[in-house]
C-alpha cells in the first residue's frame, strides 16, 4: 500500500512539474551580448516594473540596454502561441512606437522580430545605435 501511495505521489508531481515549466516560457531574462541589450518579460502576470519609471505600473515588460537607463517598455503582449507572442513597445519618451514577435526558437533562444512601426533605437557612446529588424537572444 506505501508503495502505491509513493507511486501516485511521484506521479502527480511529475505532472505539476511539467505544468509548470510550459507556463515559463515567457517569463524570462534574456540577454544579447553583441548590442548589449535585454528583455525582463512576464508575459502571464504582467508583473514587471521598469526600473526608474514606476509611475507606469506593472507592465509585461521591457527592453533595456546594460548600464544605461533607456528603456523600451512593452505595453502590450498577446500570445499568439504556446511560443509565439505580439508585443507592442514604445520609447521612454512615448514619442516612438512599434510592434514586434517574440519568438522561442528552443530552450534558450529567443527571436525579437520587428513587424511595423518605429526602428529599435538604443543609445551607445553618445550616439543612436539601430537595432537590426532580427534580434536573437539568450535565455539567461
Amino acid at each position: 500500500m506505501k508503495k502505491l501511495i509513493l507511486s501516485l505521489t511521484s506521479c502527480l508531481i511529475c505532472t505539476l512539474c511539467q505544468a509548470q515549466s510550459d507556463k515559463q516560457v515567457f517569463r524570462a531574462y534574456l540577454y544579447n551580448a553583441e548590442y548589449e541589450v535585454f528583455m525582463r518579460i512576464d508575459f502571464y502576470d504582467e508583473s514587471v516594473i521598469v526600473p526608474g519609471n514606476e509611475l507606469y505600473g506593472q507592465l509585461p515588460g521591457f527592453l533595456g540596454k546594460k548600464n544605461n537607463s533607456f528603456y523600451w517598455p512593452i505595453t502590450a503582449a498577446k500570445l499568439k502561441d504556446e511560443r509565439t507572442a505580439e508585443l507592442s513597445l514604445i520609447n521612454d519618451y512615448g514619442s516612438e512606437d512599434l510592434t514586434a514577435t517574440l519568438k522561442q526558437e528552443n530552450d534558450s533562444v529567443y527571436v525579437l522580430q520587428q513587424l511595423k512601426g518605429s526602428t529599435l533605437k538604443v543609445p551607445k557612446n553618445g550616439k543612436w545605435q539601430k537595432l537590426p529588424k532580427t534580434l536573437p537572444f539568450i535565455r539567461k
